[in-house]
């Protein structure tokens, strides 16, 4: 069963909904381990060349994504590095965390909106629904990053888990 994913802006939220062929366990892996991670995270081209994660509140995740696609034109060849603070985590069923532009030290990059993801996994008759809600300080901060094209990165992003949790079905 494949859905595709539904994407709306609900004011200073971009919210993503999408069910994945995949028990919920297997999902909030993807979403949590880097081993998982490695394989999906990032659009097409992009690879996540590193990856940290230390998964309890407080706790964090640092991670560099590259273009790796000369197809990409002045893409290829950058570097791209986010570090994410994990605020609320209850395995398989939700987890939250405050996601900043970085660099490679994990200084945060004050220029460049920051948001808090709310991510919930809910199990649908073996499929696992997923619903992610980015909240931003302002519409204008979320309209930054949709600027930058977050939409198009992050659906590609999803079709890549997709097809991650395909090969380990």
């Amino acid at each position: 069963m494949t859905t595709s994913m539904q994407t709306r802006v609900e004011g200073n939220e971009y919210v993503l909904e999408r069910t994945f062929n995949a028990p919920k366990s297997l999902v909030f892996q993807a979403f949590t381990d880097p081993e998982h991670l490695k394989n999906w995270w990032g659009p097409r081209g992009w690879t996540l060349t590193e990856c940290t994660v230390d998964l309890r509140p407080g706790g964090f995740w640092h991670y560099c994504m590259k273009c790796e696609d000369p197809n990409q034109g002045d893409f290829y060849g950058m570097e791209s590095w986010a570090k994410a603070v994990y605020g609320e985590i209850r395995p398989e069923d939700y987890l939250s965390y405050t996601d900043f532009f970085s660099d490679s030290e994990g200084t945060v990059n004050e220029e460049l909106p920051s948001s808090l993801v709310m991510t919930s996994f809910e199990e649908l008759d073996g499929s696992t629904k997923v619903v992610s809600r980015s909240r931003y300080s302002s519409p204008e901060a979320l309209q930054t990053v949709l600027d930058m094209g977050m939409e198009q990165g992050i659906r590609e992003t999803w079709d890549r888990l997709e097809e991650h949790l395909a090969s380990k079905a």
